[in-house]
This record gives C-alpha cells, structure tokens and sequence, in this order.
C-alpha cells in the first residue's frame, strides 16, 4: 500500500506543493509545527532517510537548499530549522521549519491547526520566494 506521502505525490490526496523535480517532491506540512513547515520527500518511497543511497540524499539536501531560504525569507525566522524525525509515516522526509529558538523542532509540542485559506496563503509565499 503507497504511503500517505505517495499518495500526495500522485495526486491522489490534495496537498499544498511547494516544489518538485523528478526525484523530489516538497509540500506543506498539514499539522505544523509553525506556519510555512515543509516536508521534503524523495518521490521512491524509502522508509529511512539513511537507507537513501548517499548521492540522493545530498541531492536532496541540495533539493531543500532554495526551499529553505525561501521560508527564511517568507517568515519572521532566526533561520530555517532541519528536522529528520520519520517515526509517524514509513516514507523518508525531512522537516524545514523557520525557527526563533530550539524548541521551535520539539516535535513533542502540540501541532498547529492552519485553516485551508491560510495554508493556500503560506503556498504562495513559499513558491514566490523560490522564482
């Protein structure tokens, strides 16, 4: 069964995308820690990010590069914070999170509800700062 991840990828699912190329895709996290968490995914479903092969995962990491400075530049940030958690779904991401402190990544903190106008809004922040 395709994970959740695949099956925003494929459409199947609506999600709120923020870039792709053929290896990568990148979405608005709908339970966030703060507005603009994005989710990076490789587009073959691997369940650990460190079972990618080592030349996909700089190539994803090179991926998030433009995608992290968009959201430096989309929000109030003291940067943009690197997560790799991958307990909740069994398909590789890394989290990009504008962060003031630390404790902005403390996954064990109660998501944020982001009414759908907000994260269309948050979308389109995202994707103009990346042209």
């Amino acid at each position: 069964m395709p994970s959740v991840f695949s099956r925003i990828i494929s459409g199947e699912i609506p999600g709120y995308t923020i870039a792709e190329n053929e290896k990568f895709y990148a979405f608005l996290d709908i339970y966030p820690l703060m507005e603009g968490h994005v989710l990076v995914v490789p587009r073959q479903e691997i369940d650990n990010l460190f079972d990618l092969p080592a030349d996909m995962l700089g190539e994803m990491i090179q991926f998030a590069q433009p995608i992290a400075k968009a959201i430096e530049a989309c929000f109030d940030c003291n940067r943009c914070g690197m997560s790799v958690v991958g307990l909740e779904v069994p398909h590789a991401h890394i989290h990009l999170i504008p962060i003031k402190t630390a404790n902005d990544l403390n996954f064990t903190r109660e998501k944020m509800q982001v009414g759908e106008h907000r994260m269309r809004e948050i979308q389109e922040m995202i994707v103009a700062a990346l042209k």
